[in-house]
């Protein structure tokens, strides 16, 4: 379980990276454009406002293509959370079970163990009577 877990929050750490380095790449453009233009001061304005636009369409898709692996690693990570608290349940239905089950031995060797001695003393006392009555 802690397994998936692991995995489950590596995923959620590299779609982060992944969407983290795309944001700082499109930001990183959009910084390189703006000092273009300041250089250039010909460019088109309508252009420019076409890029930009362009740039944080594609940041929007950026930040919600991370949204969603976030939340689907969530998803997964509860998913992963819920299948951990059954295993948990079971594990101890099954020690409650097992001890039940150790006790029911335990209460089945102390009967042998009484109905062996309850035996023996029937022999001892069978003995000594046939002694007795020798």
């Amino acid at each position: 379980m802690s397994e998936q877990i692991e995995e489950a929050e590596r995923k959620l750490r590299e779609a982060a990276e992944v969407a983290e380095a795309a944001e700082q790449r499109a930001t990183a453009e959009i910084r390189a454009l703006e000092a273009d233009l300041e250089k250039a001061r010909l460019g088109s304005v309508q252009e420019v406002e076409e890029l930009r636009a362009e740039h944080e369409v594609e940041l929007r898709r950026e930040r919600e293509v991370k949204e969603q692996a976030i939340a689907a690693a969530e998803g997964r990570l509860t998913e992963i959370e819920a299948q951990a608290e059954v295993a948990e349940k079971r594990i101890e239905a099954a020690e409650r079970r097992a001890a039940e089950a150790e006790q029911a031995v335990a209460d089945g060797e102390a009967r042998a163990r009484e109905a062996a001695a309850a035996w023996l003393r029937g022999q001892v006392e069978s003995v000594r009577r046939e002694a007795g009555r020798r």
